[in-house]
Parts: C-alpha cells; structure tokens; sequence
C-alpha cells in the first residue's frame, strides 16, 4: 500500500482544526486510510542513512506518514488527501471541475511515435501560484504517480514545463538517438540523446528508467514550435522548460504505452492542483491531433453515471439502510448520488462519479464506499450463509481423502509451483508444443516461469532433482490444479485437478506404483474389469513420451482415459538430472466424483 508523507502542521492547517494523534488516528480508520508512522525529517534521514537514534528537536516538523489504498491515486498528495478529507467530515461540498472554452493549445504525434511510446495527453493549468510547500507536493505527487500506477515509467511518464518559456504547437516525435540534442534538466551543457543515456548510467535516481528506451532504434521527444526540446520521456525534462516557484501557467504531458492509464494520471494531476489556479478547478484542455487525422481533447474531466440497486448494496454489506443514508454516505465518499424507482417498484442509487475517483468500475466499489461512510464498526458481525450450509466441496472432499490414503502407505506430500519453464512442460519431458494445450505466459518475469503447467510431473520430478542426495527410496505425491486451453469457457481455459505420485530407489518400484493405482481405486470404489468393460477401471498399454516404452499403462475409467502411469523414460531423467530409476502416476481424480 503506498505511504504519503505530509506535514502534521500543514496538514491540520489546511483541515481547519487541530487533532490529537488519537483523534486523527480515529479519522484516518474512519475514511479507510490508516496513520502509519509518526516522526520527523531529521529522523527520516537518520533512518536513511542508519545513523544512531537521537533526542527529537522540538523545532523539527512533525511528518505523518498515512496509508492510502493502492487505487486512491487522488489521495498520493496533501491536497488530495485534505479535499478527500474536508468532505468526508462535512467542511467542503464535492468540487465541479471544468474545461476552459477557448482555443486551445494542439500537439501533433508523428506516426514514428508507434514503433515505441505511441500515446500522448496534455493539459494546462493557468494562473497557479506556487509556493515552497505546493511546489514540493507538485512534484512529489509525479514521484508517487510513477511509482504507482505509471509502474516506474514503463506505462505513463509525466512531464510538466513553464508554459511561458515555450511556444505551441508541439510536437511528439521519434527519432533517432543521434538526431536529438538538447540541455537536460539541472544540467548547464547540450547532449546528444544517446550521449545522454551513457551519461545517465551512473545517476542513481534515473539510470533504473534508462532500460525502456535504450535500445530502441528511435526515441520519444516532445518539440515545440521553436524545436526547443521538451522532454525526453520517460527519461528527463529539458532545462529549457523547468517549472520553478515563479512558474504561473503549466503544461502538462504524460506520454505513454497504455492510454486508458494515461488519462487517469493525467487527470490526477490537474484536478488536484487546479484549486491553486486563479479560476479554482478550471484546466485548459489541449488538442492531440494523430497521424490520421484523428484528434483529441485532453483532459476528459466528465463525470460518469452508475446505476446501482440498493438491495444489492444493503445486501452486500449486510445491514438495512435507508436510501437517503446511502446517498449522504456517498457524498462523504466525493460521490454525488440520488435514488430513483425503476419500473418494477425498486429503489435504485444514481451515482455521479467525478475525475478523481478513477478507482470506482463496478457496482462494488460504490457499496464498499456506502460501507466505509456507514462504518465499518457499525455493521454486526454475523456468520456467512452458504449454500452448501457449510459443507467442503465435493472435490476438495476427495482430494482431502486421497491425500490421507496416498500419506498413509508411505508417501510424503510436495507443493510445488503452478508455473513451470516452457522446456520443463515440453521438451525436458519429450513432449512437443501443439499450440493447444498449454497457457503461455505473455510477459513472464523469468524464465522459469513461462507456461502455466499441463501436467503434475515437472514439479515432482524437478523436486527429486534437487533432492537426489536424499535417502532412498524417495515416495513423494502432489494433489493440485494443472490447466489446459479449452475455447468452450469463457476464459479460454479450464483447471483440473490431478494426483502424482512418483517413487524413486535402486530399482524402478513400477510394482510399486502399479500398487499405489489399485489401492486409490479401491478406495473411491471402483473396481478392476476385464478391457472395454465400462463398469470400472481397467489399464491398457500407451506410448506416451515421457515414460519408457513396453513399461507404462493407461488408466482407463467408465470408458474414459483418466491418467497414466509407468517407468519415467531415461532421457527424461537424465533432462533432471536424476541419477537413479523412478516410476510415476498421474491421473484425472475429477473423474472420481
């Protein structure tokens, strides 16, 4: 959860009145945000720089560090907090926020601006006035965006510049490294874009953003109408334009990968401090205009309409409230509402949801609002009703069953993890690819975990790989979930829950597994037949990949193929670097139910 350093002084100030540390303490749990830490700069640094604890000064600024929710991108600054706050108790009504009507400022995108960073939105706050404290939340808050939903740059980089030191229109374009010169912020000299990149290399703040564009053949930069550069993003401001406490008008930039994101930052930064601009919550919108021909006006500060039953909101909290209570307690929460009747004589709640509250999708996030204002401390404790009064399901029921069975003949249970390399789910099995099985990764963080596995027997032979040094025979299981592409679900993919089992020693142990399969039959009550008898299970020769040939069966059940068991093939252990012979089992155990 992300922490918002603010000033206690400040902060009581621009409340309205002074609390005790309870007091506040009891405010933040009351709005659903939480006081986490109490200190001071000084300590702060000293902590920082792990120096020994010392007496605090009585002149140091106290620093609340407050908790916010992960989503409450409005609430990562004092004045979001404030405002937040300021309705929460009844101080201050929900702010209308309004774009300016007069021409505005334009920005063309290049249509080079595809092959790397391909979304651009503006805005402009006029007739700001800055002072220390504002200036410093100001660019705090493009800090803790970033951070946050920008994921440290990949997704939205922020730019903000003194409108008066440049000329538009602008421009966002791509260009080779070497065509791009300008004098970057807090330096005095040119640099070439890929000079630049060198340079920052060692700066510790920003060589970590160096990566999302380094190597690409072409880099982002925003020109305006003087070829005077702009930014870099999502690297570094020029000098050129640097916003300072004298800076009255700002323009604002966030170019981005994924747009729908870039708007929210967009709109968290403006609507946040256009109450310091002359006309309190008026921005000046700007004019993107693509390569098509297509053109946009930044920032959309409408608000939008959510119908939601009050049943399902006093439903889902579980208390009966009236419906002007829960219109009230969504204006606490900046959410103006109003009830309506539909046609069918119930009572529904219209909701206006305002530019700051990116966070409200669904009709959830309004009944944890209603909740949140309510009180949580309001709402009794009761026991939840299941429609199974209570009752395991009936596939963990059996899972749970088989488990105690395997671990009763001697078998230890292993965890392992549901994703797997894709070499490990195919080619170290002798299995091949057919592009209909297997859920691929798109983005993994690791080689190790590309695919979401399709079978139990990675993990468990994985397990013995790095166990090898154990004493033998090592009898190991795993009951858990594998998944597999199906086009029938509406995900795309189904899990199944499957059991193996594996023993390893001097020798294969295939009568021993061939053991293992008879007896969990015997427990689920399904008996042995003759082949093509339906009314049990019977096992049949295969030719899977994975276990030796002439040396593995399958495991046929009521007509159905549900697993396969056998001696796991020699290359196969090898690929894990098990030195000693294993035999295996893996079956379908949903076909028990």
């Amino acid at each position: 959860m992300p922490t918002v350093s603010v000033g206690r002084d400040r902060l009581f100030s621009a409340l309205g009145r002074t609390y005790t540390q309870e007091e506040f303490e009891e405010l933040c749990f009351d709005f659903g945000i939480e006081l986490d830490d109490v200190t001071t700069e000084k300590a702060i640094v000293r902590k920082e720089k792990h120096l020994e604890k010392e007496e605090a000064d009585e002149d140091e600024e106290v620093i609340y560090k407050i908790e916010v929710p992960a989503n409450r991108y409005d609430l990562l600054c004092l004045e979001g907090l404030v405002q937040a706050l300021r309705i929460f108790v009844g101080k201050d009504d929900i702010p209308t926020y309004a774009i300016v009507d007069i021409p505005h400022l334009k920005m063309h995108v290049k249509s080079e601006t595809s092959l790397i960073r391909p979304f651009v939105v503006c805005a402009v706050l006029r007739g700001l006035t800055f002072d220390e404290a504002r200036y410093n939340s100001f660019i705090d808050l493009q800090d803790r965006l970033h951070q946050n939903i920008c994921r440290k740059r990949t997704l939205v980089a922020i730019g903000t510049h003194d409108l008066d030191t440049i000329q538009g229109p602008f421009t966002y374009e791509a260009l080779p490294p070497k065509e791009i010169n300008f004098v970057p912020l807090k330096q005095d000299k040119s640099f070439r874009a890929d000079e630049l990149m060198e340079f920052y290399k060692s700066d510790m703040k920003l060589k970590k953003f160096l990566h999302i564009i380094e190597n690409s053949p072409v880099y982002p930069v925003i020109y305006d109408r003087n070829r005077t550069v702009l930014s870099l993003p999502p690297i570094i401001n020029g000098a050129h334009s640097a916003i300072s406490l004298k800076t009255k008008n700002v323009f604002v930039e966030c170019t981005a990968t994924d747009l729908t994101k870039a708007k929210i930052v967009l709109n968290t930064v403006v609507t946040m401090f256009s109450g310091y601009c002359e006309r309190r919550f008026e921005v000046e919108p700007v004019e993107v205009v693509y390569p098509d021909g297509k053109a946009y006006i930044y920032p959309d500060l409408s608000v939008s309409k959510m119908e939601v039953p009050l049943s399902y909101i006093t439903g889902s909290i579980g208390v009966v409230l009236e419906a002007d209570h829960v219109t009230s307690s969504l204006h606490k929460m900046q959410l103006s509402a109003e009830q309506s009747t539909s046609k069918d004589g119930s009572t529904n709640i219209i909701v206006s949801v305002p530019p700051t509250r990116s966070d409200v999708l669904h009709a959830c996030d309004v009944m944890e609002d209603v909740a949140i204002a309510h009180g949580f401390n309001r709402i009794p404790k009761t026991k939840p009703k299941s429609l199974t009064q209570g009752r395991q399901q009936p596939l963990n029921q059996i899972t749970d069953l088989i488990r105690l069975e395997i671990a009763m003949t001697g078998f230890s249970e292993v965890l392992t993890w549901i994703l797997c390399s894709y070499k490990e789910n195919f080619s170290m099995l002798n299995r091949t690819d057919d592009k209909k099985t297997a859920v691929i990764i798109g983005n993994p963080r690791s080689s190790d975990f590309e695919v979401v596995r399709t079978s139990l027997m990675p993990g468990i032979l994985k397990t013995v790989g790095h166990n090898k040094d154990h004493p033998r025979p090592i009898k190991i299981f795993e009951i858990g979930d594998v998944v597999v592409l199906d086009p029938t679900k509406d995900v795309g993919a189904v899990n199944r829950r499957q059991l193996a089992a594996l023993y390893c020693n001097a020798n294969s142990g295939f009568e021993v597994i061939h053991g293992l399969v008879d007896r969990i039959m015997e427990v689920v009550g399904i008996p042995f037949v003759q082949v093509g008898d339906n009314n049990g299970y019977y096992i049949k020769p295969s030719q899977e990949p994975e276990f030796f040939p002439g040396r593995q069966a399958n495991i046929v059940c009521k007509g159905i193929q549900i697993g396969t068991f056998g001696i796991v093939h020699p290359e196969v252990l090898a690929k894990f670097d098990i030195p000693d012979p294993c035999s295996l089992v893996e079956l379908n155990i949903e076909y028990f139910l």
